[in-house]
């Protein structure tokens, strides 16, 4: 990833109750940061993060999302990321509209959109979204807040672009960059840098 030119690595996180599936947690995380220097984007679909985020940010997160529609309170969550020194994000699915982050974002650091339902890597982008990245990134704009908004899921060489369009700053790509002969060509052509 690092001699591809990725900057970000996004690490899922889930507790099979959240989502439907279980990846790894703390002790891969902290083994992943003594290993590299990319920004650690650490995605919470987890059920109480609220219980976790403290340890996350202590392994080294930079970045922790979490979902708005997870048990935890939202603005007590938030709090918590801060006071142990990472990056505020919150995420959200593709259902829940995209005004449920607006109380937030003067508190945020980036808003990360599901562009497919969470828990599961190789799904179909859910076109829908696009117009949920263009509402978020005008109200962060009409409020003159500089905040990232990250797109997660199916996103390839070609709904790439029009989640830049629509105002996405941070994609995330696993099954596309992963399955790819080159790597750092099939990024560059995420960021449009090639088309």
């Amino acid at each position: 990833m690092e001699k591809s030119g990725i900057e970000m690595l996004h690490f899922d996180v889930m507790d099979g109750v959240f989502v439907n599936n279980i990846t790894y947690g703390l002790p891969i995380l902290e083994q992943v940061r003594k290993t590299t220097d990319l920004i650690l984007d650490v995605h919470l679909m987890i059920t109480d993060p609220l219980r976790y985020v403290r340890r996350f940010a202590e392994c080294g997160a930079d970045y922790i999302s979490f979902h708005i529609e997870s048990e935890s309170d939202t603005a007590e969550t938030i709090r918590a990321i801060r006071e142990a020194g990472a990056k505020t994000a919150l995420a959200i699915k593709p259902a829940t509209p995209a005004e449920t982050v607006f109380e937030y974002l003067d508190q945020l650091d980036m808003v990360l959109v599901m562009t497919v339902e969470p828990g599961f890597g190789g799904q179909s982008f859910i076109p829908e979204t696009v117009e949920k990245v263009r509402i978020i990134r005008e109200k962060i704009s009409s409020m003159g807040l500089d905040i990232r908004v990250e797109v997660d899921g199916g996103i390839n060489d070609i709904t790439s672009e029009c989640v830049i369009n629509a105002g996405a700053d941070t994609l995330v790509s696993g099954s596309y960059l992963f399955k790819a002969e080159n790597m750092a060509e099939a990024a560059g052509k995420i960021r449009r840098e090639e088309i």
